[in-house]
């Protein structure tokens, strides 16, 4: 167990624009900052983060909270898990008690791979640097490639003993289970064809240099392993295969090393291996990340879209390997992002172009000679081209089927206009050309009825209801509850003038004329209190009951509302509802109305009458209320007149605050 002392010192130092923009790239949005969703995909920002109340807001999803709430929904973590996070990211020593060898079992699915995972990168890594044969042949292999111990150290490199049960045996002396190092893939597990109920482990990275493959926030989902020897019949390259924790085409490696840079930098080197990645690293380019040889997917360019609008992909003179790559470039085109792509001399690759100059040439090689898309394909492709019309219009079909791929109109036409000078054909044709593509693509995805079959709500008339829902009715009650609890969160601690009317005498028998208004100083919270005091009202939301009991409870000891406490609440009901509350006047900075010279009023302006509007409308509800169940439940003839008496009381009293809310009936 962590200790209270220990979670508090982690919430009094994460800061949650911190902790989120190690994860997406969040822009300036007046006191607040703006990013696009990580948990959806969206091209128009709707994830909001306030520095000012340590909270964050998905409005795509819903989803909202603080920094711990955050690293729990993106990472999957544990509530323990997410605090270790945060302590080690702020350097906070974790008072905790040691895990049994019964509790590691003991933890969840998930959690258990997360932490064998973590021991084998810890174990491989420990035997690189150790054990004789992981120095003599492990690290001679990286040294030979001109890794330095800072840079191994950084990617926490290690080797897999070329024996056929090392590390298997060393997990299951350390207490973790055969189950956990099957699925994560560490240990390959087989019938033994020997005996009928027997089986044998033994260890799937065998003989190989390791690379832990992280998460983005530093977590080892899974390995790839190179083979140092000449055996024709294994891969040179072995990953971990697809588990819970780990799947291939969502992660990139050196993505946790290189996402502060990324943003820092507004772009994303893209390569092929783990070893271009370290050696762009240890050249200084830090922005650097690697699809890890397999094909570029979608989620994989989403990942890079919450830090960057910008890839450049880093190709070696390797022509056959780059057609092979070409469609990479349509999928990043296709998430709205800028794609450029820079071609190494031929012979080299990153890494071995890392290595032959210092890390000055390299940036600027880097700066200088990446081009756009369109420059890219026609000088790749125009040589064999060029003598050839069929060839040549089989090209400027190819790049008109890239520039389609674009999401933004005005993008479209200023590549269009470039394809345009660049192949030398006129616009109006590549215009054509592209609305034939889109034309073609609708009817593709468009799928046509079949007119001689009646529809599918005459042949099943049950399914007329379902296809229009109907609208849920407004809880007007909790509206009006949720707006009381909103007010006490955000302005509780305001003191406002408020008027108090000073009845006169009665002038007509249905209604009650204030001969003057009296106004007087005090604190939102009190006022809100003394009003539900006197009327004896009572939460009906059990919710929103907890939250206010609380608020009275703090205002009785501190004379303060402390918002914090709700914000990084243990119940996590509660902690949500207050964040969605806490932002939802947050929205109108998404849509820039001010730059847009929409005037978004100022609500502590009319703070007083926000403050009893609420207290009335909640009045009124009742009210109304008591009347409906009066009317309704009148069994008895004798009582009808007794009634009738309340109900005209209250129906009086429901249009007094009719006049206060200046409502007419």
């Amino acid at each position: 167990m962590i200790s209270r002392d220990t979670i508090d010192k982690v919430f009094e130092a994460a800061r949650v624009e911190e902790v989120i923009g190690e994860f997406v790239q969040l822009k300036k949005a007046g006191s607040n900052w703006k990013g696009l969703s990580p948990f959806s995909d969206e091209r128009s920002p709707s994830f909001m983060v306030s520095p000012v109340k340590q909270i964050w807001k998905d409005f795509s999803t819903g989803k909202g909270g603080n920094a711990v709430s955050f690293i729990m929904e993106h990472e999957h973590y544990s509530y323990p898990e997410a605090i270790r996070y945060l302590a080690r990211k702020y350097n906070i020593e974790i008072d905790e008690t040691e895990q049994t060898d019964e509790q590691k079992e003991q933890a969840d699915e998930r959690e258990s791979m997360f932490l064998v995972s973590e021991f084998a990168s810890g174990y491989f890594h420990k035997t690189l640097l150790e054990d004789p044969q992981g120095k003599a042949i492990g690290l001679s292999y990286f040294k030979e490639r001109g890794f330095t111990d800072k840079i191994i150290k950084k990617f926490q490199l290690g080797y897999s003993l070329n024996e056929w049960e090392a590390f298997t045996s060393e997990a299951l002396n350390k207490g973790y289970n055969l189950k956990y190092l099957e699925s994560t893939g560490l240990t390959i597990v087989k019938q033994d064809l020997l005996t009928s109920t027997g089986t044998k482990q033994f260890d799937r990275f065998k003989g190989r240099v390791m690379f832990p493959i992280h998460s983005m926030s530093g977590r080892v989902l899974g390995f790839g392993g190179r083979i140092l020897t000449n055996d024709k019949k294994a891969a040179k390259y072995l990953n971990s295969p697809d588990s819970d924790i780990y799947h291939k085409s969502n992660v990139l490696y050196g993505i946790h090393y290189a996402k502060q840079s990324i943003a820092k930098e507004d772009n994303c080197y893209l390569v092929e291996g783990y070893t271009d990645v370290i050696s762009m690293h240890q050249s200084g380019i830090h922005n650097v990340v690697s699809s890890s040889g397999t094909a570029l997917t979608e989620n994989q360019i989403r990942l890079i879209n919450r830090l960057t609008k910008n890839i450049t992909i880093l190709f070696d003179g390797d022509a056959a390997g780059i057609r092979a790559s070409i469609r990479g470039i349509d999928l990043i085109l296709e998430q709205g992002m800028n794609v450029r792509v820079l071609m190494f001399p031929n012979g080299d690759d990153p890494d071995s172009f890392a290595k032959k100059v210092s890390e000055e040439e390299l940036k600027e090689y880097l700066q200088n000679n990446s081009q756009d898309f369109i420059n890219f394909k026609v000088s790749l492709l125009m040589e064999e081209a060029k003598n050839d019309p069929v060839k040549k219009a089989g090209l400027i079909r190819d790049i008109v089927v890239s520039i389609s791929k674009i999401p933004d109109s005005i993008q479209r036409e200023v590549y269009i206009q470039e394809c345009s000078r660049i192949m030398d054909i006129s616009e109006t044709v590549l215009f054509s050309e592209l609305a034939q593509l889109f034309n073609k693509a609708k009817r593709e995805t468009s799928k046509k009825p079949d007119y001689n079959e009646p529809p599918m709500d005459v042949l099943y008339p049950e399914m007329a209801l379902q296809k229009t829902p109907q609208l849920e009715k407004v809880n007007e009650l909790k509206k009006y509850e949720r707006e009381i609890i909103k007010i006490l969160l955000l302005y509780g601690n305001n003191e406002v003038e408020f008027e108090n009317f000073v009845a006169s005498e009665e002038v007509d028998s249905n209604k009650e004329k204030p001969s003057r208004k009296e106004f007087f100083l005090n604190a939102v919270s009190n006022e809100i209190y003394l009003n539900l005091q006197e009327d004896e009202i009572e939460f009906t939301d059990e919710t929103f009951k907890q939250i206010y009991y609380e608020i009275i409870h703090q205002l009785n000891q501190n004379e303060l509302v402390k918002v914090d406490s709700f914000i990084n609440h243990s119940k996590t009901e509660i902690a949500h509802l207050v964040t969605n509350i806490l932002m939802d006047d947050e929205k109108h900075t998404l849509s820039n109305w001010e730059r847009k010279q929409v005037i978004v009023k100022s609500k502590e302006k009319d703070l007083s009458k926000m403050v009893l509007d609420a207290i009335y409308n909640l009045r009124r509800v009742l009210i109304e209320q008591k009347i409906t169940s009066l009317v309704t439940n009148v069994s008895v003839e004798e009582e009808r007149d007794q009634i009738l008496e309340t109900v005209v009381n209250y129906t009086s009293l429901k249009l007094r605050l009719f006049e206060r809310l200046n409502r007419v009936i």
